[in-house]
């Protein structure tokens, strides 16, 4: 009986550190990280129970000589820093060029993407 005992509380410990480990790969580490550059077109806060910041860039694939875009892609994104979020929403309609680390999933409270800004590294 002792031993069926030992072999639970062994299996239990296992079971709960690869639990941990898997918990933090999915929603802690960084899958990707790089830059992306656009107008930013929406920055809001919002959410049910879970106010987070969320925002819209567009990034221009194709532009005429007039400025002007004619095919653009969209990229939406999470904000956890609240002074990144602050300065953001002061730079709607602008030029920017944000920093970002795209992690596997995302918990409610953290974010409605995948995508989250770290920091502006350029703004027009």
């Amino acid at each position: 009986m002792k031993k069926v005992k030992k072999i639970a509380i062994w299996v239990l410990i296992i079971l709960v550190a690869v639990g941990s480990f898997m918990f933090y790969w999915h929603y802690f580490n960084t899958y990707s990280e790089g830059n992306r550059a656009g107008i930013l077109q929406k920055f809001s806060k919002k959410g049910s129970i879970f106010k987070t910041y969320e925002g819209e860039l567009i990034m221009s694939s194709i532009a005429t000589t007039g400025n002007t875009t004619i095919a653009s892609e969209k990229f939406f994104f999470s904000v956890n820093d609240e002074k990144v979020a602050n300065e953001l929403f002061n730079l709607e309609g602008k030029h920017v060029t944000l920093e970002y680390e795209q992690k596997r999933g995302h918990l409610p409270w953290s974010g409605d993407t995948d995508y989250f800004v770290t920091r502006i590294v350029a703004k027009e």
